[in-house]
């Protein structure tokens, strides 16, 4: 069990470097297995969900290479496999291995994907997409099987935008016949990220980053490059965090466009901030004003910054409301907070926040990676020493966090007992 032990309350300066995006990647690596060719990531972080990958991928036959940041994957030994539960359950992002092994070999079998408990998750969206694109899915004792002669283009419409399954229907899309069009397709980065690594293949998918995506099917795709943008959730976390301890704290190597809504809200809150091309200097700010906060689906409020954004709302003067959209067990984060000192009312998925308040160090625990955190945020602008268990879920999305943290000025240690 992995624990992380912070003596709050340290003003932080320097520059921070932003990472690849977890969220990008987890799809990028699987989508490799539409071609049997060589294919080359760049800017991959070291995170424990690419190590599984990583696993995952040589199990199923690939080599792999993967050193300063750069993933190399010859998939000239790619066979479909079972893919056991004690890969899948360690991701929710394995699902995208039914898209990628179906589309190339017309087959995949996978136990339920795992993940963070924050709510209901299920793929049913993911399913009749599939069905809709010809497979016949069976599922048995908590694995899913797909099996098809021939994958056609389709209209597939979506209730809900998904990433998820907007992403798995581009993969499947790519070797079908004819043309598919997603229509109220999610907008996410991460997907644009992923539709640049399938059109460098060979594929033929317009629109991505708008509702409507179309894929012209192609005969086959080869090996490809393509660079992992940058993780705006660990930018947006370190730039809260920021915003409660900088010092002309830097973080750069972030795009801000994908990180609009955040700054849109800091501004309103009164923090200061510079803004570059490729990098913001921010500064904690006195007199922070309450703001409220409504996750939503891109390009609204990211529904992954939601649980640090309530930490840092306990620092604003006033009532702010927080209400998450999106999954019902975002807020099991807010007992820990409130026992370090927060003054919290919540009620199903949304929360009424009064600060400012002084936080103090607690024994608190992450209960998923976002909580963590949110954690992470309070016991840096706490009094005295916070301990947060079970960090493991922490460390699935941020690339060497520790050092990143204490290279600027933070006394934060790892602990693994």
């Amino acid at each position: 069990m992995k624990k992380l032990i912070i003596r709050g309350n340290r003003d932080l300066s320097g520059e921070i470097h932003i990472g690849g995006a977890k969220n990008s990647v987890v799809a990028l690596i699987p989508a490799s297995c539409l071609t049997k060719g060589k294919c080359v990531i760049h800017n991959v972080p070291d995170i424990s969900d690419v190590g599984i990958l990583i696993k995952m991928m040589e199990y199923l036959g690939s080599k792999i290479t993967y050193e300063n940041e750069v993933l190399t994957i010859d998939n000239k030994n790619l066979k479909v496999k079972p893919i056991p539960t004690e890969y899948s359950s360690c991701l929710r992002a394995s699902y995208y291995f039914m898209g990628s092994l179906g589309g190339l070999f017309h087959h995949a079998e996978i136990s339920y994907p795992g993940g963070c408990t924050i709510g209901a998750r299920p793929i049913d969206i993911h399913i009749n997409s599939f069905k809709k694109q010809g497979f016949k899915v069976t599922e048995k004792d908590g694995t899913y099987t797909l099996d098809t002669h021939k994958l056609k283009g389709q209209d597939i419409f979506f209730d809900f935008p998904s990433v998820g399954a907007t992403i798995n229907v581009m993969l499947t899309a790519t070797l079908a016949e004819g043309t598919t069009r997603i229509i109220n397709a999610a907008r996410e980065p991460e997907i644009q990220n992923v539709a640049e690594f399938l059109n460098n293949m060979g594929a033929d998918i317009q629109g991505a980053g708008t509702a409507e995506i179309i894929i012209h099917g192609v005969k086959e795709l080869h090996g490809a490059e393509v660079t992992v943008i940058p993780d705006r959730i660990e930018g947006g976390t370190y730039l809260i965090i920021g915003a409660l301890l900088g010092k002309n704290l830097k973080i750069s190597g972030i795009n801000r466009d994908h990180l609009f809504s955040l700054i849109s809200k800091l501004k309103d809150a009164g923090v200061s901030m510079k803004i570059n091309k490729d990098s913001i200097i921010v500064n904690k700010s006195k007199n922070l004003k309450a703001v409220n906060v409504k996750t939503s689906v891109y390009p609204g409020f990211p529904t992954d910054l939601g649980q640090p954004m309530s930490a840092f709302l306990t620092q604003c003067k006033g009532e702010s409301l927080f209400e998450e959209t999106i999954y019902e067990n975002r807020l099991r984060h807010i007992p820990y907070l409130t026992t370090m000192g927060a003054n919290i009312k919540s009620w199903d998925k949304k929360a009424v926040i009064i600060g400012n308040t002084q936080l103090k160090g607690r024994k608190v625990k992450a209960t998923d990676l976002r909580a963590g955190a949110s954690l992470l945020v309070a016991g840096m602008i706490a009094n005295g020493i916070t301990e947060v268990d079970n960090i493991e879920h922490l460390l699935r999305g941020y690339e060497n966090l520790v050092h990143k943290l204490n290279t600027v000025g933070a006394d934060i240690k790892l602990i693994d007992e």
